[in-house]
C-alpha cells in the first residue's frame, strides 16, 4: 500500500494581534475553510473520507471539543466522517498529515485529511498550563525551560553570533518577498472570508521585507531577563550544560517565529481513490517519524528525526533535493545547517515562519505545501521536510514527486 497527497491548501498567515486580519475569524471558521476548498478544488465525495486530523497546540476554549470534528460538520461533510484533534506541539500540523498517511498505508482509510489550525490571537500561547511549566517537582526533574532559552543555549553551545542569527533573518524575509512577489505560494493559498464572504486577508501579512542587519541591530534581546533574572533560567541551563560559562542571548522578535493564525489542510490518499476521482497525484510518501530528544535545549531534534526518515526510507542525504525546516528560531535552522552539512540554497528557499510567521498547529502541514510546491515549481524530485519540537521532540517526511 502507498500513500499519496492529492492537494495542499492554506491559508494567509494572519498578524496573531487583535489589530490582525484574522483575529475576528474564528478559529473553527479558519479550519472550516480550509476543509471546504479541499473538498471543492478536488470534488470528492466527503463520504469517502475516512478522517480528518486536525493539530492544535492550545486546544483550550475556542479551539477545545475536538475542534476537527466540529469543523468537519461546519463544513457540510457527510456526518460519517469522524475528526480527532491531536498536539505534538509546533509539530502538530505535520504530525495530523503523517497519522493520516498511516491511516492510509495500513488500509484503515483510503482518503484522510491532516492538518491543523491555530488562532494566536483569540486563543493565546500557553494558556493550556500543562504540568511541564506549571508543576515545580517535574519542572525541576525535566530542566524545564523557555524554548527561547534553548534557542539561546544552542546558538552558545554551537558557536552561532547575533550576527549569525540577525543574517538569517534578513535573508528568510527576502526569501518570503521573493517568493510572493513570483506567486510561489498560489497554488495554496486559499484567501480567507468572513461570514458574508468577503475577502479578509490573501497574504502573509507578517512580513516584514524591509528588515536589515542594523535595524535587527537595534532590538534587545527577548529572552535575556527570563534567564539572567527571576525566575533566572539560565541557571538552569548551565547546571544542565556545566562546560558553557555563559548563555549568549541572541534571540529577539526580528530573528524568532512570528505568533500568528492560521490554518492548513492536505489531502492524503490511496491509489484506487485516486483514480475514482481522477485526481493526479501531487507526491508520493516516502517516510514519516518522529524521535524524542533533550528537552531543555529541546529544539536540535530535527537532525536526529532527519538520519531516522533517510534509513527509513533507504536514502542518502545526496538523495534529497529540498530541504525546509520550521524557522522555529534563527539558531535551529544554523545548527541543523552545521549538523547536516548542508548550503543555505538547499533548505527554505522561500523563506519561513521568521518572515511569514508560525500558526502552531497548523505550520507543520503549512511547511509540507511549501515543499510540494516548490517541488513543482522548481522541477525538482525529493524533499525532507521537519520541525523542531517543544519539550524536545522532531518529526519529519520525506516526499517524492510523481
Amino acid at each position: 500500500m502507498e500513500a499519496y497527497i492529492y492537494d495542499a491548501v492554506r491559508t494567509p498567515r494572519g498578524r496573531g494581534k487583535a489589530d490582525g486580519s484574522l483575529h475576528e475569524i474564528t478559529p473553527i471558521q479558519l479550519a472550516t475553510q480550509m476543509l471546504e476548498a479541499v473538498r471543492d478544488r478536488t470534488e470528492i465525495d466527503t463520504a469517502d473520507v475516512d478522517d480528518v486530523i486536525l493539530g492544535c497546540v492550545t486546544p483550550v476554549g475556542e479551539q477545545g471539543a475536538d475542534i476537527a470534528r466540529v469543523a468537519v460538520l461546519n463544513a457540510d461533510y457527510a456526518q460519517t466522517v469522524p475528526g480527532v484533534q491531536i498536539n505534538r506541539f509546533c509539530a502538530s500540523g505535520l504530525e495530523a498529515v503523517n497519522m493520516a498517511a498511516a491511516k492510509v498505508y495500513s488500509g484503515e482509510a483510503g482518503l484522510a485529511i491532516g492538518g491543523g489550525v491555530e488562532s494566536m490571537s483569540r486563543v493565546p500561547m500557553a494558556s493550556d498550563g500543562g504540568a511541564w511549566a506549571m508543576d515545580p517537582a517535574v519542572a525541576y526533574k525535566t530542566y524545564f525551560a523557555p524554548q527561547g532559552i534553548g534557542a539561546d543555549v544552542i546558538a552558545t553551545k554551537f558557536g552561532i553570533s547575533r550576527d549569525d542569527v540577525d543574517a538569517y533573518a534578513v535573508e528568510s524575509q527576502r526569501r518570503a518577498k521573493a517568493a510572493w512577489d513570483e506567486k510561489r505560494f498560489a497554488r495554496s493559498i486559499v484567501p480567507v472570508k468572513d461570514v458574508i464572504g468577503q475577502v479578509v486577508l490573501d497574504h502573509d501579512e507578517h512580513m516584514r521585507p524591509d528588515a536589515t542587519m542594523q535595524s535587527l541591530a537595534a532590538l534587545k534581546p527577548s529572552f535575556a531577563a527570563l534567564g539572567e533574572e527571576m525566575p533566572g533560567f539560565d541557571t538552569v541551563a548551565l547546571l544542565h550544560y556545566p562546560e558553557l560559562e555563559k548563555v549568549n542571548h541572541v534571540h529577539h522578535a526580528g530573528n524568532s517565529s512570528g505568533i500568528v493564525d492560521g490554518a492548513a489542510a492536505v489531502l492524503v490518499g490511496n491509489k484506487a481513490m485516486g483514480e475514482k476521482y481522477g485526481l493526479k497525484a501531487r507526491a508520493r510518501i516516502k517516510a514519516m517519524a518522529s524521535i524524542g530528544s533533550e528537552p531543555l535545549i529541546m529544539l536540535t531534534g530535527p537532525e536526529f528525526v532527519a538520519g531516522k526518515l533517510l534509513n527509513r526510507a533507504g536514502m542518502s542525504k545526496s538523495d534529497i533535493d529540498l530541504w525546509e525546516l520550521n524557522e522555529a528560531f534563527a539558531s535551529v535552522v544554523l545548527r541543523y545547517m552545521q549538523a547536516m552539512d548542508l548550503d543555505h540554497g538547499q533548505i527554505n528557499v522561500n523563506g519561513g515562519a521568521i518572515a511569514m510567521g508560525h500558526p502552531l498547529g497548523a505550520t507543520g502541514a503549512m511547511v509540507l505545501g511549501t515543499a510540494l510546491d516548490e517541488l513543482e515549481r522548481s522541477g525538482k524530485g525529493t524533499a525532507l521536510i521537519n520541525l523542531c519540537v517543544g519539550a524536545g521532540m522532531g518529526t519529519g517526511i520525506i516526499i517524492e514527486r510523481v
